[in-house]
């Protein structure tokens, strides 16, 4: 089934996130950064920033929440149990850190067929509370043809 094209462009409600020093811990230790920043606070502090510091890939943690809501939404017809993760990046404009309350708004870049796949790509733009771009991540996911297709 071809994804509704009508999602183009739109954005969806800003959602609120408050980065915790645990959390960026324990995703730090997840995905193997051994910089002292990203566990220890006066490491963090030493090398100028005001608490540990969140490695470039932790925004996907909250990130993902926002896009999920639309991908979940039926009226985009994207089958999840099909769906392989294509690309993904980050343009970082400065690093997120523990303490930080980001907002993340998402919205729907690009849909289109390809080999009778169909292919998504959200766009979430993240700021702080004064309205400044912390980061801006874009994810492309693709929604594998059925097996007659």
């Amino acid at each position: 089934m071809a994804l509704d094209a009508s999602f183009v462009g739109r954005s969806w409600p800003a959602r609120t996130y408050r980065v915790g020093a645990e959390k960026i811990r324990e995703f730090a230790t997840a995905v193997g950064a051994t910089d002292p920043v990203h566990v220890d606070a006066a490491a963090a502090r030493a090398a100028g920033h005001a608490d540990v510091v969140a490695p470039p890939t932790f925004p996907v943690v909250f990130t993902w929440e926002a896009t999920r809501e639309v991908v979940d939404d039926p009226a985009l017809g994207l089958d999840f149990t099909r769906v392989v993760h294509r690309d993904q990046s980050f343009e970082v404009h400065r690093p997120v850190v523990a303490g930080d309350v980001l907002t993340t708004v998402v919205s729907v870049a690009e849909i289109k067929e390809l080999a009778g796949n169909d292919v998504v790509t959200f766009r979430c733009d993240v700021t702080d509370p004064d309205g400044e771009s912390v980061l801006v991540t874009s994810a492309t996911l693709v929604g594998r043809a059925g097996e007659g297709a």
